[in-house]
């Protein structure tokens, strides 16, 4: 199934000369969003997986369908102060500024092997973060896993020496 036909592009947002890959039209499409949890439930059946990792937002959503799909728990990687317990944090920078996620302490074990699930892989500023709150927590980032890359923005090379499986490419900004 070619599932880039469910992503709307949004010209523009959230700034000019962006084209938004916008997910929430494949999301409303019950058998495309299917397809991809099924398809990386197929992936990870056998890879000894011990936890879902979401980043914040749209990748809780995927993350909890995975999480779902294979009978694992769920981790979440949150935006500073939305998380109610003890957490661990970890600050990236942003195309203006800086922005901080957090993880809850007690979130995975030493250990444990994990996916680590968004939407869209860009800078790969959100996902460097994740993964150190990943490995601070002792885990280990088995592979990411994204819907959605944009190439040109060199994500991948942020991330350089984990393994990344995307699905749809788009070679624009």
């Amino acid at each position: 199934m070619d599932i880039s036909q469910f992503i709307r592009t949004v010209p523009d947002f959230p700034k000019t000369g962006i084209q938004f890959k916008d997910v929430t039209t494949l999301l409303q499409n019950g058998p495309a969003f299917k397809y991809i949890i099924d398809g990386w439930k197929d992936r990870y059946l056998d890879k000894k997986i011990d936890a879902i990792v979401g980043a914040d937002a749209r990748g809780f959503i995927f993350a909890s369908a995975l999480a779902y799909a294979l009978e694992l728990p769920l981790a979440l990687v949150r935006k500073k102060g939305k998380l109610p317990h003890t957490t661990i944090s970890e600050s990236y920078e942003l195309e203006y500024g800086t922005d901080t996620l957090e993880m809850h302490i007690d979130a995975l074990n030493k250990g444990d092997r994990v996916i680590l699930v968004d939407d869209l892989l860009a800078t790969g500023g959100t996902m460097s973060a994740a993964v150190k709150l990943i490995e601070k927590l002792g885990a280990e980032v088995v592979e990411i896993t994204c819907v959605v890359e944009l190439p040109l923005l060199k994500g991948r090379e942020k991330l350089a020496g984990h393994a990344i499986h995307t699905l749809v490419e788009y070679m624009v900004h």
